[in-house]
């Protein structure tokens, strides 16, 4: 029996049943893992000795007859800029990469009472700034359906494991698409939370006003009791929400009778493979077949939306990557004859080529000059951008869009960045206006998995999940595998 293939329901349900073992269960994911690791790359870290201890605890309590969370003895995996205590943090980057945090971000906690396993740390476009998992200090990842295509970013590494069976289930961040775009490029279900939803703490920053924590998954159910374990308010984050935690899992009811169904005609024009949008006809016409209404609505300041995070976004990673000294902690580098040179050259030889182009750009709008031109400007831009969204929910219940305009592309480097950001335009909208959004798996175009995007209104993931789950359980494409991992 081939338990990487199983989902985090499937497996509790066996679990509890004792048809198999935590251990078991463990060490058939690290025997996937040397199996295929060389070859996908997922990883930065693992952690198998805690993992396999961690297992066998959670089997003494079973043996003992405890009643068991959702979540434990399932090992799963975690991006690399969510911190674990005593367990490496890099963010993929020369700067971080002998720090071991001396405390577990809020998720981490969460997911600890729950008796859960973490395999190991997954690999990401360093400091979470990119699209393609190749700006990673370490290693690019390899996409499981076609290892020599991207796998998304920035958390590719997450996306990419759950893909080719090597974890159950997988945190990402996403701070312009970065959770729900790999999970469109791999066939997986990734989903951004509503801003606040989650707590940050613990998630090194990249843009805080954009920043998210979410899960990737086989499927829906497993995001719902992913999304049902890590949400929650945190007196160590100002901007989490003091709302009550819905149970997701509930949610998730094959019924879309009367759901109004948006389709912005932005989205759907210039830009758009046509293959992927095929497939997006096709799941469209599905929907309506099972009795949800289509209307067409507009977000008209769509076109401004990718030029207004690509000021928004590095003003703040300008800011915040600014403790990266070479004082306080992570990479010094050596032969410095002074504090300023030494402050230079731990930049100059820490940081990437992504992350320096970031930083430059968001200095650049927020010096003296060009802030009221520029991040002034993006903010404005933002609050129409968020207006926009607004007034499309006056005539729908949640939004259908593409997840990307085109499947995984190559790794070749041959493309160059600012094409690499326009691909950002259907997600990055969702980020700035601090909206769930979900991308699920609706077909295949060049033998590569599609993904359809469902936006729901502020903390109204209960909706956006629904929908999900709906379409998924009317078709098989969550049960197909990428051929490196083997088809069910």
């Amino acid at each position: 029996m081939d338990l990487y293939k199983s989902t985090a329901h499937e497996l509790h349900d066996k679990l509890v049943n004792k048809e198999i073992s935590s251990v078991e269960l463990t060490k058939a994911l690290y025997e996937r893992i040397d199996a295929v690791e060389d070859q996908v790359k997922a990883y930065v870290t693992l952690d198998k000795e805690n993992a396999l201890a961690q297992a066998a605890k959670v089997d003494a309590m079973i043996a003992a007859g405890e009643k068991i969370a959702p979540l434990a003895g399932i090992p799963g995996a975690i991006k690399d800029n969510i911190c674990t205590k005593g367990l490496l943090t890099t963010c993929s980057s020369k700067m971080l990469a002998n720090v071991v945090p001396i405390y577990d971000a809020h998720v981490i906690k969460k997911l600890r009472a729950e008796e859960t396993i973490f395999l190991g740390k997954t690999n990401m476009d360093e400091f979470a700034m990119g699209s393609t998992t190749e700006s990673s200090y370490f290693q690019a990842t390899h996409n499981p359906w076609n290892l020599d295509r991207v796998p998304g970013g920035s958390s590719g590494g997450s996306a990419a494991a759950i893909a080719a069976g090597e974890a159950i289930w997988t945190l990402g961040s996403d701070t312009g698409g970065s959770i729900r775009q790999p999970a469109s490029f791999n066939g997986c279900v990734g989903i951004k939370p509503t801003y606040g939803r989650v707590s940050r703490y613990g998630c090194v920053a990249f843009a805080s006003s954009l920043d998210q924590i979410g899960p990737i998954t086989r499927d829906v159910t497993d995001a719902a009791t992913v999304l049902n374990t890590i949400c929650g308010k945190d007196e160590h984050d100002s901007t989490s929400l003091p709302v009550e935690v819905p149970g997701f899992t509930k949610a998730l009811r094959q019924d879309v009778k009367g759901l109004r169904i948006g389709l912005p005609k932005e989205y759907y024009g210039e830009g758009l493979d046509p293959k992927v949008h095929a497939e997006l006809k096709k799941a469209i016409a599905q929907y309506e077949a099972m009795g949800a209404e289509i209307v067409e609505i507009s977000l008209p300041h769509t076109e401004y939306a990718v030029i207004t995070y690509y000021i928004i976004a590095p003003a703040e990673a300008s800011a915040n990557l600014a403790r990266y000294d070479g004082v306080r902690y992570g990479f010094r580098a050596a032969n410095a004859t002074s504090a300023p040179e030494m402050t230079t050259l731990s930049r100059t030889e820490g940081f990437g080529a992504e992350v320096k182009r970031r930083i430059m750009l968001g200095t650049y709008v927020l010096s003296s000059g060009y802030y009221d031109a520029y991040y002034k400007k993006a903010m404005q831009v933002r609050t129409l951008i968020r207006r926009d969204f607004d007034s499309a929910f006056e005539k729908c219940d949640v939004i259908l869009a593409p997840t990307s305009p085109v499947v995984a592309y190559p790794i070749d480097g041959k493309m160059d960045p600012l094409s690499i950001y326009m691909l950002d335009v259907y997600t990055i909208p969702v980020n700035m206006a601090g909206l769930p959004g979900i991308s699920v798996p609706c077909g295949f175009a060049d033998g590569m998995p599609v993904g359809m995007q469902l936006i729901g209104k502020p903390l109204d993931e209960e909706t956006v999940l629904r929908a999900a789950y709906t379409f998924e359980q009317a078709n098989e494409y969550h049960k197909v595998l990428a051929p490196l991992g083997g088809n069910k």
